[in-house]
């Protein structure tokens, strides 16, 4: 007796099909979260924008407290915190600037040091110093208060700060010329642009490092949504 034709022929088994979200969660993990090529090269951007900032802050201030250590004098705790901090985002720049895994994942140090040069900006442009006075009888004529600190605020360049200290020290009128008779015409803005610089770069590279922390937080969140 003859077996039916159909009996003979075997049936592959039905090939499983993953459930969707099984199928997605597999394809997240082999491919994890990665960087590209546009933010790796903005990233690397500003990388390089935060080491020339830091470098140019840490210069000019660098400049300025090697005179006043010539000079002897004491210097200002707001123009330290900010060489510090030019200091630290050097460091740190140069450490994240390659490509790297890790360098893109420090966003939180990113914000940190944001923060940080924009306090050292607002020192920077309201820094105070003590007041000097000609002679005794001024003393009895001004408050307390203002013989502590005079803040350059909106006055910049024109603030008594500015050319008691600053101008005062870096043109190198110390040598010659006591501090007692130092006066505004005299020491005049000479050095003022090596001031603004100062100012106008701690700004600037507290942005850069904005903006590289901005670049990875949108990444992730554009990811994950």
């Amino acid at each position: 007796m003859k077996k039916p034709l159909f009996a003979s022929i075997s049936l592959p088994n039905p090939i499983p099909h993953p459930h969707p979200a099984e199928q997605f969660q597999t394809s997240s993990r082999s491919h994890p979260h990665k960087m590209g090529t546009a933010s790796k090269v903005l990233s690397m951007v500003f990388r390089v924008g935060e080491i020339i900032c830091g470098a140019i802050v840490a210069g000019i201030l660098g400049q300025y407290l090697h005179v006043l250590d010539d000079a002897n004098v004491d210097a200002n705790n707001r123009i330290v915190y900010a060489i510090s901090i030019a200091g630290i985002s050097i460091f740190f720049a140069l450490l994240l600037t390659p490509p790297v895994k890790y360098s893109f994942w420090a966003f939180g140090l990113d914000f940190a040091l944001f923060v940080c040069w924009m306090v050292a900006f607002g020192l920077l442009v309201n820094v105070s110093s003590p007041m000097v006075y000609p002679s005794p009888m001024h003393l009895d004529m001004i408050s307390y208060s203002n013989q502590q600190s005079q803040l350059t605020g909106s006055k910049g360049c024109s603030s008594t700060w500015y050319w008691r200290s600053w101008g005062y020290y870096w043109d190198g009128w110390w040598v010659n010329v006591p501090i007692n008779s130092a006066t505004q015409t005299l020491v005049g803005t000479a050095a003022c642009s090596y001031w603004r610089t100062g100012n106008a770069f701690s700004f600037i590279g507290g942005w850069c490092w904005f903006a590289n922390g901005l670049i990875v937080s949108l990444h992730t969140l554009l990811i994950d949504c």
